[in-house]
Parts: C-alpha cells; sequence; structure tokens
C-alpha cells in the first residue's frame, strides 16, 4: 500500500474523545480484538469485561477532572477501531497508550490516529511533551512512534518483567513530519 493509500484509508476515521454512549462499541472492541492485543500487551483479565460498564463511567468521571484523556478512534458506520489515550496529565505532559483493532492495522491508521493525538495534546490540552513505552516485541508500536517523531530514551520493563523502551516526544516541534517525509 503506498502512503498515499494509507493517507486515504486513515481519514474514514474520526478521533473522537469518549463519551458514555461509545460504550457498547468500545465493549465490542475489547472482546473482539482481546487476542490478538494479548499477543503484544498483557490482557486486560475476566474483570476487566465483567465490570466493563463501572469501569467505564468511572474513567469518564476521571476524564472530566482532567488528568486524563481518553479517545476513540471510529469508522463512519460506528465501530470502534481503535483507543488513543493521554494518562498522568501533570506538569505539561502526558503518558500516550494506544490499541488499534487487528483489521485496521497496516493501514496507517495509528500513525495518523497518534499524530492527530500529538497535536490536540499541545492545542487543546496545553501539553508540551508526551511519553510513551512498549514492549520490545510490539515492532509495529515501535514503528508508529518512530514515524511521529518520539524518540527512544532508554529501556524499561513494564508490567514487572517485560523488557521494552521508553519513548519521548517534545510538543513543540514539528510533530514527526521530518521522520515522515510528509510536509503537513
Amino acid at each position: 500500500m503506498s502512503e498515499n493509500e494509507a493517507a486515504t484509508d486513515a481519514a474514514t476515521f474520526v478521533l473522537e474523545r469518549l463519551r458514555p454512549d461509545h460504550a457498547p462499541a468500545l465493549l465490542a472492541f475489547e472482546r473482539e480484538n482481546r487476542a490478538f492485543f494479548a499477543a503484544s500487551v498483557p490482557d486486560r483479565g475476566d474483570a476487566y469485561f465483567e465490570k466493563f460498564a463501572d469501569r467505564h463511567a468511572a474513567l469518564l468521571a476521571e476524564q472530566e477532572i482532567g488528568t486524563i484523556r481518553f479517545h476513540v478512534l471510529v469508522a463512519g458506520d460506528g465501530e470502534i477501531v481503535g483507543r488513543f489515550n493521554l494518562v498522568d496529565i501533570a506538569d505539561g505532559g502526558a503518558e500516550l497508550g494506544y490499541r488499534v483493532a487487528e483489521k485496521a492495522t497496516g493501514r496507517g491508521v495509528a500513525t495518523a490516529a497518534v499524530r492527530e493525538l500529538c497535536v490536540r495534546a499541545r492545542e487543546e490540552y496545553g501539553l508540551s511533551r508526551l511519553t510513551a513505552a512498549t514492549t520490545l516485541g510490539n515492532g509495529a508500536s515501535r514503528a508508529v512512534l518512530a514515524r511521529v517523531g518520539f524518540g527512544a530514551v532508554g529501556g524499561v520493563t513494564l508490567d514487572g518483567d517485560q523488557p521494552g523502551i521508553a519513548y519521548e516526544l517534545d510538543l513543540g516541534g514539528s510533530l514527526g513530519r521530518e521522520r515522515s517525509g510528509t510536509s503537513s
């Protein structure tokens, strides 16, 4: 797939701030992709699914406080194909986390959504830097972070025992355009 085809495909989705009415589609997204996600990140566990409604309400309440910002990537038919979150917002920074449905991978969707969220982080949320971390085995996620302009800053241990890489992005820059080859 060419870069233009990937950009066109990614444009068919809308990044929306998480709302109460997203709950059914978000739960479907998590259920449908559970095994796919568990191949590269620790599984959420059965309790996550059993208490989803309570957790969703609690996260929305926390979002109102302003220490987190949750987003979903929504297709034209209302299906959620990705989650893109900013957590631990403090002192001008936040940690980025994201996951994309298996059927949406390899189409430029994650890169486009992370890029858009970086712009929002700077322009709407007033942030100046983002951090992220991924396991060594998650090459797709490492590639997305590199394309957007995140720089590796060192090794980390994730979830107790998984080796990973920590990344940072200064939001005052061009948000990775110099690395992706695009001019906008």
